[in-house]
């Protein structure tokens, strides 16, 4: 997911950006996955096809997520960051900030920026007239990887993914 355009469509413009940051998330084996407890009514969208958005409420934010697992199996990827580039006004409008390296660094900050919330979970993303869909980009980036950020139990792996030195990324520390 790391470069690739996340596009979302809202109120006849469209709003985008970079994707810089991720965390990868699995199934019912992962402490740190909404899959871990099991199948639920909120989470059953994390169950299904993959190339649909998951969103579900962290402390009052919306969480932006890919559902992207093999077959048989139960994953999603998190949208940490991305470096807006199409209707950057617009962000700010929905999302105010002095600093624009502020505005979608973080996953709550991008929701909001990108005017993202319950309606659009279970949408799938692999085309263009979806409100939020992904486009192919081809950028030369060095991948850089840690920990997890805010989770309470994390597997041995590091599953964060970032665009190193790129200065849209949430936390720009190694680790």
């Amino acid at each position: 997911m790391l470069g690739k355009i996340l596009v979302r469509r809202l109120g006849g413009g469209s709003l985008g950006g970079v994707i810089v940051e991720t965390e990868a998330y699995y199934g019912m084996d992962d402490p740190a996955s909404r899959a871990y407890r099991g199948r639920k009514r909120y989470n059953a969208v994390m169950f299904g096809e993959p190339g649909r958005l998951f969103v579900y409420n962290v402390h009052r934010y919306w969480m932006l997520n890919f559902v992207a697992h093999e077959p048989g199996k139960v994953g999603g990827v998190l949208v940490r960051a991305l470096e807006p580039t199409i209707g950057v006004e617009r962000m700010m409008e929905n999302r105010p900030v002095e600093r624009l390296e502020d505005l979608t660094s973080g996953p709550g900050r991008l929701t909001v920026a990108f005017g993202i919330d319950k309606g659009l979970n279970g949408s799938p993303v692999d085309d263009e007239a979806h409100p939020v869909h992904v486009l192919d980009n081809h950028l030369a980036f060095v991948v850089g990887r840690s920990g997890r950020i805010g989770v309470t139990k994390d597997l041995p792996e590091e599953l964060r993914f970032y665009v190193k030195g790129n200065g849209f990324v949430s936390r720009r520390g190694e680790g």
